[in-house]
């Protein structure tokens, strides 16, 4: 499996098309397959469509961490779930997942940094999560290559890692023998509405009844729930990653600080990545939402670099339609996977940082870069809700970098809120009526 995904990879989940499901899933990313895997273990009938390939977009472009370091309050108590189903997700599927509890580092530079640190450990703490912090010397010790200085750190020795671009499609391959039907290269154009609420989807291929569909769609999700009146303030950044080859090991888990993050792989280099900068592309949806990501920008500021337009056929490219009937051919056809080319600039930088982090090492070869949009809220955490306006219509979406670690136990999570069941978690954080009954949205304390 070649990392990331892209539309010249093999189709491995033809479908085919069933006349009729319990719930459709749009969206075949980590929280769509898991979504799709706890359901069918319900005795539900699933189909699951994807406009490209399982994991072609940002679940195959991520850093790979399974952390529940640095997690807003809200989301904590899910990621704890989903690193045990991680761990038993490893039991029934092997190795091939790349799941290895090697631990996640976060490395401060500076006092208020370490401030941070140790604010964020009372919710640490509320859920029995390891989290501690790490002197100068502790650091020293535990990365000794480095030469950094780094002022401390936070440490959870019981965060993981995995490969996103092998772990998702085998997954999926989980999800299957479970009786989920999954169709790549099948876009859902529109849903089907009768009566005022959820009849089943139209894709490209045809019709599928169902009583209940769940808008998963990450970068997507925007568009497609816009052309139903449904209106979410999410937005994309571009974030571009880049994989050294094969080099002596400096660290074995996950790790960064203000410039740039680094962690192990499987085939012995290291995913690389900037901490402190995203490409921006201004769209039409950007400039109606501005209100609304105006405290995220703030902080967040001078780690963003703006650029004039979003490429063409991009969810928020200002000549990509945001109406379409469900009978012609849609954005989602014309864009089977959000591609986008990394940051050249950026990772030149990455390899200049790993070299003075590690001089002994130097410059490091690459064997690949890439960049994914990660879909984002004003707030960084997810809508999971019901659609009150629509029966039948589920969302969740706007995992903003976060979903990868967290795609086990969300999808386990919204499973049930789809099978109308409890979710074993205080869902209020993700709400969608938070973006219209006053809620101030603002980042929670998260790092």
């Amino acid at each position: 499996m070649t990392f990331p995904i892209h539309d010249a990879s093999p189709v491995r989940f033809p479908g085919p098309l069933p006349a009729a499901a319990d719930v459709v899933i749009i969206g075949g990313g980590v929280v769509g397959v898991m979504t799709a895997w706890f359901l069918a273990e319900r005795g539900l009938s699933v189909t699951l469509c994807e406009k490209g390939r399982i994991a072609g977009e940002q679940s195959s472009r991520n850093w790979g961490w399974v952390r529940q370091q640095g997690r807003d309050p809200g989301e904590l108590p899910i990621m704890v779930e989903s690193l045990r189903l991680w761990k038993s997700l490893a039991q029934e599927l092997g190795q091939g997942l790349g799941f290895r509890q090697t631990g996640v580092l976060y490395l401060a530079d500076t006092a208020e940094e370490m401030a941070g640190y140790e604010g964020w450990l009372t919710h640490a703490r509320a859920h029995d999560v390891d989290s501690r912090i790490l002197s100068r010397e502790e650091v020293a010790a535990m990365i000794p290559q480095a030469a950094a200085g780094w002022k401390g750190g936070l440490w959870t020795a019981s965060d993981a890692r995995a490969e996103p671009w092998a772990a998702v499609p085998l997954l999926a391959e989980g999800a299957v023998r479970r009786g989920v039907t999954i169709v790549e290269n099948c876009a859902v154009r529109a849903l089907d509405i009768a009566a005022g609420r959820v009849a089943g989807v139209v894709t490209e291929r045809g019709r599928i009844r169902a009583g209940r569909v769940l808008v998963a769609a990450g970068a997507w999700s925007r568009l497609f729930l816009g052309a139903h009146g449904v209106k979410i303030p999410q937005l994309a950044v571009l974030a571009s990653v880049a994989a050294t080859a094969p080099l002596p090991m400096v660290f074995d888990g996950a790790a960064c600080d203000s410039r740039f993050a680094f962690r192990r792989r499987a085939d012995g280099g290291y995913s690389i990545a900037p901490s402190d900068h995203h490409d921006f592309f201004p769209g039409r949806d950007a400039f109606a939402s501005l209100r609304s990501f105006l405290p995220v920008l703030r902080q967040d500021f001078r780690t963003t670099r703006f650029r004039p337009f979003a490429p063409k056929g991009y969810p928020d490219a200002w000549g990509t339609p945001r109406r379409w009937s469900p009978d012609e051919v849609s954005p989602f056809e014309r864009m089977r996977i959000l591609n986008p080319a990394p940051n050249a600039a950026v990772v030149e930088r990455l390899r200049d940082d790993f070299a003075r982090t590690f001089p002994a090492l130097g410059r490091p070869d690459l064997t690949a870069a890439w960049a994914g949009m990660i879909d984002t809220m004003p707030d960084v955490v997810p809508v999971v809700d019901h659609i009150a306006a629509i029966p039948g219509l589920t969302v969740a979406t706007g995992m903003s970098g976060h979903g990868f670690g967290i795609g086990p136990g969300m999808g386990r999570v919204v499973a049930s809120l789809v099978a109308g069941d409890a979710p074993g978690h205080d869902l209020s954080r993700f709400r969608f009526s938070r973006f219209s009954d006053g809620t101030k949205l603002a980042p929670g304390p998260s790092l």
